[in-house]
């Protein structure tokens, strides 16, 4: 063991021995891999080792793909066998609704590029899988690349191709401590002390633990989970070819064969955690006893779809631990404030995502971001809010009983809330709005009457003609809704315009003004599509995605500077945007301010009522809007005031559901869909406010280049759907003759133009006004066309009236 490695990985299970592969294949030999015991002594050595590529977050689906093609590599490579039987795997649909939802599925699918899966009829299943009861299967999603490997195998490939280039392993060697210092971090070991510039926790059950080691809280918990792996079954013994693998969730099991038994896995409803605070350090190659009580209705439903398990012997229970984030996506990435500390953990499907979890990785720490666009998995997506326990359990908990449960667009699950509420929540309640969640944080969606329920659906809900008439009521008078969702962060001190002018690709605002801000990585991706305002008494707010904020904080740090305070300013500063025709009547009666004097992007300090405030005349739904905002204190009483105001004029307040529908109408594009870190300025229209003029920025090298170029391959677009009783979402493929050409990034209904409305990233020459072409909605194929951007007000009159 030398004392000192350019990288220490913490955690010998699949992910940290991908980590440690992906790190030298990438050019850096000089890390090593510490483990407490052996290689997999945690959760790898006890895993099913299922794979497959199918995700419903894209962006993890692709990796989920990489994973599997690297594998029969890295057993090349290594020489070590992975007992990879690919086998070809089905997801059964036993309901109507899920039958719909997997048709829907198959297009997303087709939408990122997985060509090798196609729907089946129940009669195909049953074919397919001759052990299988088929009785109640409406159909199912089949995939050729779907299978297992051995999973001890599996992480000593990849250590063993490691090791081939120059990486070391390190095994029956606790971490003990770890120190930050200038340089990087002091690793505590019990055979010594190793320094190295960077530290990766891929620690698995003990990921609590090491990141306490840090000073770090991370929002994991370890939940057990069974299955059990039969005697020889006859019928499987007389096969010819091995059994595919099959997801039944309406069931709450999986299935594959094994030798020539079975392997039947279940996740069941009735969830158990287990060590939440991390598991003890000599614990390794034990499992926990098999709770058959708690299992008992998932295995009823497992016997009946698979007849010939009442006739054979169990020969193993396995009831061991893995670890889950509240979401169950991994955290993965560097943590604020703690340089060089990388999180590589709660990756529950370690064979499956493993080897894209170690791709990304190595490329954030070798080259500064990743190739694909990780959010999903990035560590920052959490904030301080969930590291409370109760948080983590509920959340937690919910994931793994939902494991198998269809999700609907527009659901909103119970766990962890309500935690953090704006002040006027209450008063809201009352008037009967119905919330959703963002970053911990309720956000309003619509007012509804007292008694209704919103069903889930993968349709137009029946809530469509309530949010429906929040628009009308915003175009025709004035809408109010709570903005305390917003990120806003304050940065001031002498260096504050020169770090900003830096940092955001756009010309900075004068005194008194607000500006679009494009912020781009050094490749040319976005980072950012911000609100900056100069207040004009040397603070400045940059205002953006209310779920962004520890990730842009994040981003903020690491390119700090002297002279400059940035400061997140979103729990204590809230407020409400008030927009439609007569939102300026209604500030007037409440301020002596000149506030009509306020142009477009016009920023100042009045008093709206008893509230001192900070307005900006800007809005996202297309209308005369102003952003006031303030003090959380003061929040009660501005609501307040200008519901007392608006009541003469129309005044409505509305959520987040109609103004999303009314930002389509426009053309304006969001976060996590039309802007994301995988696109470029140029791909989204973002380049329109880059101010290629002015001084060096982080990104300008790669702006330019692409300007100059030939131009991105595909652009956003807005379409005019065909639609009927259901709207696009997001990740529908779009098609012209047959050939994909693009695909949704978000769609709605357009209630003041009474039309599906779409974005999409379509190819650049099928981008042109009037082309007609199709998009999957719900699995059914609609007419789509490509219309003018801004189908409301296309010329701005209302917002700049």
């Amino acid at each position: 063991m030398k004392s000192h490695y350019r990288v220490v990985v913490i955690g010998g299970g699949i992910v940290g021995t991908s980590v440690l592969y992906h790190l030298a294949k990438f050019g850096w030999p000089d890390v090593c891999l510490i483990e407490r015991k052996v290689l997999t002594a945690g959760s790898s050595w006890h895993a099913a080792g299922g794979v497959h590529a199918l995700n419903a977050d894209p962006n993890i689906a692709a990796l989920q793909g990489y994973t599997i093609d690297l594998l029969s590599e890295i057993e090349k490579e290594s020489g070590q066998s992975i007992g990879m039987h690919m086998t070809g795997g089905m997801t059964l649909a036993s309901t109507p609704e899920r039958w719909e939802w997997l048709q829907s599925a198959y297009r997303v699918f087709q939408t990122i590029g997985i060509e090798d899966c196609r729907l089946i009829s129940a009669e195909e299943a049953a074919a397919l899988n001759p052990l299988m009861n088929p009785e109640g299967v409406q159909g199912a999603l089949w995939a050729d690349r779907e299978g297992y490997v051995d999973t001890t195998g599996t992480v000593h490939a990849y250590a063993g191709a490691a090791k081939k280039r120059g990486a070391t392993v390190i095994e029956n060697n606790r971490v003990l401590e770890l120190h930050e210092f200038p340089d990087g971090w002091q690793v505590v070991t019990e055979k010594g002390i190793i320094t190295c510039e960077h530290v990766v926790n891929a620690a698995g059950l003990w990921a609590k633990q090491v990141g306490r080691m840090a000073g770090i809280e991370l929002p994991v918990s370890p939940l057990n989970h069974h299955y059990l792996i039969t005697d020889t079954i006859p019928e499987v013994a007389a096969l010819d070819e091995e059994l595919p693998m099959i997801m039944d969730p309406e069931g709450f099991t999986y299935m594959r064969q094994d030798q020539k038994g079975m392997l039947l896995g279940i996740y069941e409803a009735d969830h158990d955690h287990w060590m939440m605070d991390g598991a003890p350090w000599d614990y390794g190659f034990e499992l926990q006893q098999e709770d058959i009580g708690r299992i008992e209705n998932e295995l009823l439903k497992g016997f009946e779809r698979y007849p010939c398990l009442n006739d054979v012997g169990i020969k193993t229970w396995v009831n061991g631990a893995f670890t889950f984030s509240p979401d169950g996506n991994p955290l993965v990435g560097p943590v604020r404030g703690k340089r060089n500390y990388w999180c590589a953990c709660a990756v529950m499907a370690g064979f499956l995502q493993g080897g894209g979890v170690g791709k990304s990785l190595a490329e954030w720490i070798i080259h500064g971001e990743p190739e694909a666009d990780i959010f999903g998995m990035d560590v920052a997506r959490y904030g301080d809010y969930a590291q409370n326990k109760r948080y983590i359990k509920g959340t937690t908990g919910q994931f793994y009983s939902r494991r198998f449960v269809m999700s609907y667009p527009n659901e909103q699950l119970p766990a962890g809330r309500p935690a953090r509420m704006a002040p006027s929540y209450s008063d809201m309640t009352a008037a009967g709005c119905r919330w959703g969640v963002s970053y911990g944080l309720e956000v309003p969606l619509y007012f509804a009457p007292q008694g209704f329920e919103e069903a889930p659906t993968l349709k137009r809900s029946n809530a469509f003609d309530i949010v429906g008439a929040e628009c009308r009521a915003t175009r025709d008078a004035a809408g109010l809704i709570d903005i305390s969702g917003y990120s806003r962060f304050e940065i001031c001190g002498p260096n504050a315009e020169a770090w900003l002018d830096h940092l955001l690709a756009c010309k900075l605002p004068p005194a008194g003004r607000a500006k679009l801000a494009p912020m781009l990585s050094p490749e040319g991706k976005l980072k950012g599509d911000l609100t900056v305002f100069n207040w004009g008494d040397g603070t400045w707010w940059l205002m953006g995605s209310y779920y962004l904020r520890e990730w842009h904080m994040r981003w903020f740090t690491d390119h700090m500077v002297d002279g400059i305070t940035v400061r997140d300013i979103g729990d204590g500063t809230v407020g409400f945007s008030i927009a439609g025709p007569k939102s300026l009547a209604i500030l007037q009666s409440l301020t002596d301010g000149p506030i009509a004097e306020l142009p477009l992007m016009g920023c100042g300090t009045f008093d709206i009522g008893l509230t001192r405030a900070r307005v900006g005349r800007l809005s996202v739904t297309g209308e005369r809007g102003y952003e006031i905002h303030c003090s959380a204190a003061d929040h009660i009483a501005l609501r307040r005031a200008l519901l007392r105001a608006g009541a003469d004029h129309g005044l409505r307040e509305v959520g987040f559901n109609a103004v999303l529908s009314m930002r389509l109408e426009k053309s304006f594009g969001i976060w996590s869909a039309e802007f994301t870190q995988g696109y470029t300025a140029g791909q989204t229209g973002l380049d329109r406010w880059i101010a290629w003029d002015k001084g060096d920025f982080i990104g300008r090298d790669a702006a330019l280049t692409e300007r100059g170029g030939p131009g991105p391959a595909q652009v956003l677009a807005t379409l005019e759907v065909g639609a009927v009783d259901a709207d696009c979402s997001g990740y529908e493929p779009v098609w012209q003759g047959g050939e994909r050409v693009g695909f949704v990034t978000s769609g709605g209904y357009g209630h003041s133009i009474g039309k599906s409305l779409a974005m999409a990233m379509i190819d650049r020459d099928k981008a042109a006004e009037g082309t007609e072409l199709t998009v999957h909605v719900v699995g059914v194929e609609r007419p789509a066309t490509v219309i003018a951007p801004s189908p409301y007000d296309p010329s701005g009159k209302a917002m700049r009236a």
